[in-house]
């Protein structure tokens, strides 16, 4: 869906009418604390959603929401007076979820720093399960004496290369 300009400047300005209204003009006593977080218009602009969260409990958010709808009228006739378009598009109230989301990220972030306090616990008291350093050093073979059965399995293999080479030899 393509994102209409003008449709866009239309939500903007949707936003900032209703905010005003909303902290100015509506008197009704359920109205709580409102926060307008967005509007998005149609592209044919005839119809606007009104995004707003409410500071409080689930009741605040209730009557909060009876109080918008009453007064929605109010709010579109000067919001077709404001904007001077030919067609005032029509008004929907949406409650936004971005708190909720909000808080379900901020539990999981929660969860993630303790699970990764419990790895770093477990690191912290791990041991390795055989030689801390099971790699061979050039200063370790230095003071290592020989091993004999290393010696014997070479001289052999250097008897049998010597054998197969006489015997090469000969056939010629």
């Amino acid at each position: 869906m393509a994102d209409h300009p003008r449709a866009t400047r239309l939500a903007e300005r949707i936003q900032e009418i209703v905010a005003r209204m909303l902290d100015t003009r509506v008197k009704d006593p359920r109205l709580g604390f409102v926060t307008v977080t967005g509007v998005r218009v149609t592209g044919d602009l005839q119809h606007a959603s009104v995004f707003y969260t409410v500071l409080g409990d689930e009741e605040a958010r209730a009557t909060t929401a009876a109080a918008l709808e009453s007064a929605k009228g109010l709010i579109r006739s000067e919001v077709g007076r404001q904007t001077g378009v030919r067609l005032t598009p029509t008004l929907e109230f949406v409650p936004d979820a971005v708190p909720e989301t909000a808080a379900s990220i901020a539990e999981a972030l929660r969860e993630a720093a303790r699970r990764d306090a419990e790895a770093a616990a477990l690191a912290a008291s791990a041991q390795y399960a055989g030689d801390p350093d099971p790699y061979r050093h050039e200063a370790d073979d230095v003071d290592e004496e020989p091993d004999e059965d290393v010696d014997e399995a070479v001289d052999e293999a250097v008897d049998e290369t010597d054998e197969t080479d006489d015997e090469a030899e000969a056939a010629r």
